[in-house]
């Protein structure tokens, strides 16, 4: 059993490592199966534990009933975990970002001189890939260059907070004046 729980240590910390270098839920979900395995084995083994040493000591005879309670909490640490991949899958289905990512967003694309508003910012992972859709109003009256420029600085502020997301940019004119 503690030979089981060397490989599933080495499974598990590999599995963890790969899950996140490609944001892989199914991964995730391998790494920790072998995860509750360790402490599953644990449990078992100190319940085993504890029930020989009820026959070693018989003083010690409430410990005859460990292996249910070992049993017991192995189930809870099950429900536990899959309650929380669960809870995270379905968010991942709903297309959730991670919290404060927006407001990290707006906060950095507003302190990047000319963008004057951030506004209609949208953000949704499909698959392991993170999208990104921000709208800036700049200057109505500068060239087509300048806000081409503004906007690749944009894109590059909001890669140094989400790297390697797929970042779409939409400039807006701002006018000063209004138009008659």
């Amino acid at each position: 059993m503690f030979f089981s729980i060397l490989v599933d240590v080495s499974r598990s910390r590999m599995l963890y490592r790969v899950a996140r270098k490609y944001n892989s839920q199914a991964l995730e979900a391998d790494a920790l199966h072998f995860s509750t395995d360790i402490w599953s084995s644990g449990v078992v083994i100190l319940g085993l534990f504890c029930v020989s040493l009820s026959k070693w000591k018989p003083q010690l005879g409430f410990f005859h009933e460990a292996d249910a309670v070992s049993a017991l909490v192995v189930a809870l640490i099950v429900v536990y975990v899959s309650l929380q991949l669960g809870q995270r899958t379905v968010q991942s289905l709903l297309d959730a970002a991670p919290k404060g990512l927006g407001v990290r967003i707006k906060n950095a694309v507003e302190a990047i001189p000319g963008v004057q508003d951030c506004h209609n910012i949208r953000f949704r992972y499909s698959g392991p890939r993170l999208f990104v859709d921000v709208h800036i109003l700049v200057d109505g009256d500068q060239s087509l260059a300048s806000a081409h420029s503004l906007a690749d600085l944009v894109e590059v502020r909001i890669r140094e907070i989400a790297p390697d997301a797929d970042v779409t940019v939409h400039p807006e004119p701002f006018l000063d004046a209004p138009q008659s």
